[in-house]
Parts: structure tokens; sequence; C-alpha cells
């Protein structure tokens, strides 16, 4: 009998994960800014927006990578609630 191959999906996990950490970073910095500077609000706009982007584009991919490796390393499998 041929061993079936899982497509392995992560579904919302990484990006849950990414918003979660991500977000935690940058409302740090926006806070450590506000309460030690005071900038206006296009400071803050001009420097957290490209910010959290780019950090959400690059760590969205290692998350999925890492969610999908757990998958694979547990033997996860779809609908299977117990051996």
């Amino acid at each position: 009998m041929r061993p079936r191959l899982f497509l392995r999906r992560c579904g919302d996990g990484p990006a849950v994960f990414v918003i979660l950490i991500v977000g935690f970073i940058v409302i740090g910095m926006v806070l450590w800014l506000q309460v030690n500077y005071g900038p206006p609000i296009w400071v803050h706009i001009l420097l957290f927006g490209p910010l959290t982007i780019i950090l959400s584009l690059a760590t969205l991919r290692w998350f999925k990578g890492i969610l999908i490796a757990m998958q694979y390393r547990h033997n996860a499998r779809e609908g299977r609630l117990s051996d």
C-alpha cells in the first residue's frame, strides 16, 4: 500500500502569532517614544507604519515554516482526535 501524502496547512496560526508579537514590539516602541519625546502623530505614522509592514512581512514566512514543521514532526492530521 502506497503512503498518502497530506497537504500541510497551517491556517491563520502564523498570522495570529505575527500580529501578537509584532504588535507588542511596535506598540511598546510607540509608547516609549510618546512618553519620552512626545512627537506629533505624523512622526508616529511615518516611523511605525512602514516598520509594522516590514516586520510583519519578514516574520510571516518564518512563523508559517515553523508551524508546518511542527505539524510534520508531530504527525498532525486533519480531523483526527486520537490514535
